[in-house]
């Protein structure tokens, strides 16, 4: 029976796909029901005095799923549609990405249900910090930290390290990722889901035997990882020939001058103003025929209704949870290949993996280093998840399920159970 405050759509489709995973391993009664259920969960009420004096009630969450091999870790989202429901499934999502990354920590995840949008910068200043501050007792470095996800940046973390801070009496960059350079953030991690996500695209296309230059890509979503993934496709040797973003998308089937498209969007320009390509709405940005389909944008973006018009060859899933159940059955049926999300965008929580042991250390790494070190971590990710599913004869995303679902169950079996 589901938890009503769980019932979502997306946490439906984290339960479906653990269920699926979980059979197919022949996985033991004794974890489905743990691994099911989050560690902990908190909801909080955030009171903050608006600027018109005027006091508004926001709801916020963290949840940590699993801390069996290690701190939890995840991300903080600030959306007008987020609950309880859909932090948890992201927040197990997160567990199994970190373990198949083979990166030391569980799954978490919170956020508040807000259009950061419709916040002037003080307004969001009071929130983040009121948030940080209700949740304080969850988090350190050795415990939770948190990072950037949708709709928040690094002044938000920069705001959320300072409140801790100032709890506890000295600076702690290690309490959050995804801050500015200035205060302890890392060379490399405002682009590293985007740079994971393409370096996992380019592996896929060896796999396929397809050449670079005769590849056009199609990215739906060009927030931080959209933008980042589309230009590092371009500047690989791929032709980017659909992008979109909230307010709808740009077509141009001879390529889309990606530098100049991210340097207007940065200034404030929706794309359905710019002059760079045909308009096309999101929908229309799914179909049309590419070598490779990025939705990096929300959740259940292809679903049963509009799988079978899906025309690329290889779906690498930047967004969390992008593709339904349904949906991914009518595609495997297709052979498209398909890079599930908890591979294609671990990129993010491996540089915050380095942010981290950085500032642990206090001892600072070149952009190089990391760009190397994470080419190395999500290639050999990639390459595990392919031998394991051409072995099992079995998809890319549950071979990837499997690999970190037996991780964590193995994690457990190894502590025990106290008391």
């Amino acid at each position: 029976m589901i938890i009503p405050e769980l019932d979502h759509p997306t946490y439906h489709l984290a339960m479906a796909q653990f269920d699926q995973a979980a059979d197919t391993m022949n996985l033991d009664l004794k974890y489905r029901d743990r691994l099911k259920t989050p560690q902990r969960a908190l909801m909080v009420g955030l009171p903050i005095k608006m600027d018109d004096g005027n006091v508004k009630v926001f709801m916020g969450y963290r949840v940590q799923h699993d801390s069996a091999r290690g701190p939890f870790k995840g991300g903080i989202r600030y959306h007008q549609n987020l609950n309880l429901g859909e932090v948890s499934a992201l927040a197990m999502w997160m567990t199994w990405k970190t373990a198949l990354a083979g990166v030391p920590y569980g799954g978490a995840k919170g956020g508040i249900r807000v259009n950061p949008h419709e916040l002037s910068l003080t307004e969001l200043e009071r929130l983040t910090r009121r948030y940080a501050a209700e949740i304080f007792p969850l988090i350190s470095p050795d415990r939770d930290i948190p990072a950037t996800d949708i709709g928040t940046n690094a002044q938000v973390m920069a705001w959320f390290m300072d409140t801790y801070s100032e709890q506890v009496g000295y600076a702690v960059p290690g309490c959050v990722t995804g801050k500015p350079l200035a205060i302890g953030g890392s060379l490399g991690r405002e682009e590293a889901t985007g740079r994971g996500v393409a370096k996992v695209t380019i592996e896929a296309l060896q796999h396929r035997g397809i050449r670079i230059d005769d590849t056009t890509v199609v990215v739906q979503g060009f927030g931080n990882v959209g933008s980042h993934t589309a230009r590092i496709m371009k500047e690989s040797g791929a032709k980017v020939i659909g992008i979109s973003d909230v307010s709808g998308g740009l077509f141009n089937s001879q390529g889309l001058d990606i530098p100049s498209i991210v340097q207007d969007h940065i200034n404030g320009v929706p794309l359905m103003d710019m002059s760079a390509g045909d308009p096309v709405t999101n929908e229309e940005l799914l179909k049309l025929e590419c070598t490779v389909l990025i939705p990096a944008a929300l959740s259940e973006q292809i679903t049963v209704k509009n799988a079978s018009d899906i025309r690329c060859q290889i779906l690498t899933e930047a967004a969390n949870g992008p593709t339904t159940l349904e949906a991914d059955a009518i595609l495997q049926n297709r052979n498209v290949f398909i890079i599930p999300d908890i591979l294609a965008n671990a990129g993010g929580v491996i540089v915050s993996y380095f942010e981290w042991v950085q500032d642990v250390q206090r001892f600072f790494w070149k952009e190089s280093d990391i760009h190397e070190r994470l080419h190395e971590i999500i290639t050999a990710a990639f390459h595990r998840t392919l031998f394991f599913a051409q072995e099992k004869n079995t998809s890319m995303r549950m071979a990837a399920l499997m690999n970190g679902i037996d991780q964590v169950v193995q994690a457990h079996n190894l502590r025990g159970l106290y008391p």
